[in-house]
């Protein structure tokens, strides 16, 4: 019999390569030098932003990066904060708006996709396989292709006087001119990706685990509340943090649905920063804007990397 511990027999396998593995030096030069390309890839535009961001001077076409410009100040992001553009709406405001947007569309398709992945996880009925290749199709179908029948369809629902702005042109008589559409509309983007990752999540449960449940007296409702929700937390914080992210970043639609100012959203405000020639954007601002834009979600993001990166993949082992 051999000596060989199981560790032993697997380090000394034919092609078997380490974790520990010692590299020549000649091949740590060349992954070094790889490795620094790609991060100052990444970190070159980050550094650009962020000094354009402090510059004063208020250049007209960035033209050169300087890590801390000369009298660096933090002017754009007060000017931002109070208001970013010539709209009548603040920073909070247009913040408040996207978190409205952001969360609530987030919310309804979690809540929405984790009773149906668990139906289609669980239950055999007539039409599944047809519902599920109809989640796959709208899946893999752009967001922006059902824009236009969107636009039309919730253009026909009437709301008269309910978002009416006293003293204004604001006067939305449609779903469509209102945050409530844009929700809906984004509702229907985000559920296929909620249902179907949160159905190969649930996959991976055992359903013995219910059935015991089942037995100790359990009613079905209970056991998916007490016994199944819980097990599925990672993916259902996986699947809400994609749907927030996607719905704070939101453009298309926003865009071209909503028209009273107090309802824009904050890249609708940064769209609106940009003009006709590189001369007219207020670069700074813009910078400054970009900035408080993405830094919530990425502070977030680095903060729950790893639990995202598992969460994406592990439902993937059962289809």
């Amino acid at each position: 019999m051999s000596n060989l511990t199981p560790s032993t027999a697997v380090s000394k396998a034919p092609g078997y390569r380490g974790a520990g593995r010692k590299l020549s030096w000649p091949r740590q030069l060349i992954t070094q030098a790889v490795l620094l390309f790609i991060a100052f890839t990444v970190l070159f535009p980050i550094f650009w932003i962020i000094s354009l961001s402090l510059d004063p001077r208020g250049v007209a076409r960035p033209k050169e990066l300087n890590i801390i410009p000369p009298g660096a100040s933090l002017d754009w992001y007060q000017k931002v904060i109070k208001q970013p553009t010539s709209n009548p709406v603040s920073f909070p405001e247009l913040a408040f708006n996207s978190f409205k947007l952001a969360g609530g569309s987030a919310l309804v398709s979690v809540l929405i996709g984790l009773l149906a992945a668990y139906s289609f996880s669980r239950f055999r009925f007539t039409g599944r396989q047809v519902l599920m290749l109809g989640v796959i199709t709208v899946l893999m179908l752009p967001s922006i292709a059902t824009l236009a029948p969107l636009y039309v369809m919730l253009n026909k629902i009437p709301v008269p006087g309910f978002f009416m702005t006293a003293g204004s042109s604001c006067t939305p008589y449609t779903l469509r001119n209102s945050l409530w559409g844009v929700g809906l509309a984004m509702v229907s983007g985000g559920l296929p990706f909620a249902i179907w990752n949160l159905k190969g999540y649930i996959d991976t449960i055992p359903k013995e685990l219910e059935e015991a449940a089942l037995i100790d007296g359990c009613n079905p409702t209970q056991t998916f509340a007490l016994v199944m929700m819980p097990l599925a937390v990672p993916a259902i914080a996986v699947t809400a943090f994609v749907g927030f992210m996607g719905g704070w970043t939101e453009f298309a639609l926003s865009w071209q649905f909503l028209t009273c100012a107090k309802d824009f959203t904050l890249t609708m405000a940064l769209w609106n920063m940009t003009g006709q020639y590189a001369d007219s954007v207020p670069w700074g601002m813009f910078a400054a804007m970009s900035i408080l834009i993405a830094l919530p979600v990425s502070l977030v993001y680095l903060a729950l990397q790893r639990y995202i990166v598992g969460g994406l993949t592990i439902g993937g082992v059962k289809g």
